[in-house]
C-alpha cells in the first residue's frame, strides 16, 4: 500500500517546485585567486574554489609572496580575521579558523570562513591578515565581495540553542547529489561569547568562534512538497564528528527534486540542543512538517 500511495503521490500536480528542480547546479573543484593584498614587498594571495567568496562554507588557500622575486614565501603566524560591518555600524564575524595552517608540499596556508551574509548596499566585509616574516609582523586588511550561494546544497543555518549559545551549521559536501547514498559532510560551530573588551580593533577575541567537539546531528531527509507527501528515504546515517573537525554522515536521496534535510542536535551526554522528531505520516497534498532545525536542500 505504501509503494502504491508513493506512485500515485508522484503525479499529483507540482506548484513551482518543477522548474526549481531545473536549475544546474556547477560543481566547483578548482581553486582560483579570489582576492590580493600587498604590503611592503610582499603579496597575499587569496584562493578559494571558483574564485569567489560565497555565503556559507568557504575552503581556503592563502600564499605569501616576495613581490621582487615573485618567490613563494614561508611565512610565519598567518592570520586571518573576517568582519561584518553592518548598516548601523555595528560590527560582527562569523565562524572561521583565525590561525591557518601550512601545508609545506603545497606550499600554502589553509583555512576556511563560514561566511554568514551576502554582501550588499549595507553591509560590508572586511577581511584582516597577519603574518611574519624574518621576525617583522605585517598587518593588512581588504574589503571583500560575498556572493549569493545558489548551489542549495551547500545552505546553511544558525540558531540558538537550548543552553542559550549561539550555533551555525554549514553544508559542505557533496556539491552536486546522486540519486544514491551521498556522503554528507558539514560543519558545526558555535560562538564564543567575549568576557571583557581587551584588545585594540580589530581584536580576535571579540570575533571568536569555535568547532563543537563531540556532538552528533541526526539526520531524518524527506521530501516536503505536496506532492511528495513527506517521504523519507532508507539507510541515512546521523553525522558524527571526524578527524578532520567536519561532520560526516550520509543522506540517501531516492530521487531529484526538493530535500529537507531535518536535524536534531544532541551534546556529547545526549542532551537535544535543538530539533524536533518529525512525523511519520504520509502526508500527500499538503506541504510536509520539518523539524525545528532544518536545511532545504535541492538538485
Amino acid at each position: 500500500m505504501s509503494i502504491l500511495l508513493m506512485a500515485v503521490s508522484c503525479t499529483l500536480d507540482k506548484t513551482d517546485y518543477e522548474n526549481e528542480t531545473n536549475t544546474a547546479v556547477t560543481e566547483h573543484y578548482e581553486f582560483k585567486e579570489a582576492a590580493t593584498v600587498t604590503q611592503d614587498h610582499y603579496k597575499i594571495s587569496i584562493e578559494t574554489l571558483n574564485g569567489m567568496f560565497y555565503q556559507g562554507y568557504n575552503e581556503m588557500r592563502l600564499k605569501v609572496f616576495n613581490i621582487q622575486t615573485n618567490e613563494n614565501i614561508n611565512a610565519s603566524e598567518v592570520t586571518f580575521l573576517p568582519v561584518l560591518t553592518k548598516a548601523d555600524g555595528s560590527k560582527t564575524s562569523c565562524p572561521y579558523q583565525y590561525t591557518l595552517n601550512y601545508k609545506p608540499n603545497d606550499r600554502y596556508y589553509s583555512g576556511y570562513s563560514v561566511f554568514t551574509e551576502k554582501s550588499n548596499t549595507v553591509i560590508n566585509w572586511k577581511i584582516y591578515l597577519s603574518f611574519t616574516v624574518n621576525q617583522k609582523t605585517y598587518t593588512v586588511h581588504k574589503d571583500i565581495t560575498v556572493n549569493e550561494q545558489n548551489n542549495r546544497n551547500l545552505n546553511m543555518t544558525s540558531f540558538t540553542g537550548n543552553d542559550g549559545e549561539q550555533y551555525y551549521i554549514a553544508l559542505i559536501s557533496p556539491q552536486r547529489p546522486a540519486v544514491s547514498e551521498n556522503k554528507l559532510v558539514a560543519g558545526i560551530y558555535r560562538y564564543n561569547k567575549p568576557v571583557a573588551v581587551t584588545g585594540n580593533f580589530p581584536d580576535p577575541s571579540q570575533f571568536s568562534y569555535s568547532e563543537v567537539k563531540g556532538y552528533t546531528l541526526q539526520l531524518d531527509p524527506r521530501m516536503p512538497e505536496p506532492s511528495m507527501g513527506n517521504h523519507s528515504s532508507p539507510n541515512n546515517k546521523d553525522l558524527i564528528q571526524g578527524n578532520d573537525g567536519l561532520y560526516h554522515g550520509v543522506v540517501n536521496y531516492t530521487m531529484t527534486g526538493n530535500w529537507t534535510l531535518n536535524f536534531i542536535l544532541l551534546n556529547q551526554n545526549g542532551k537535544i540542543i535543538k530539533g524536533t522528531k518529525v512525523s511519520t505520516d504520509f502526508t500527500p497534498g499538503v506541504p510536509g512538517t520539518k523539524s525545528e532545525l532544518f536545511i532545504d536542500t535541492l538538485f
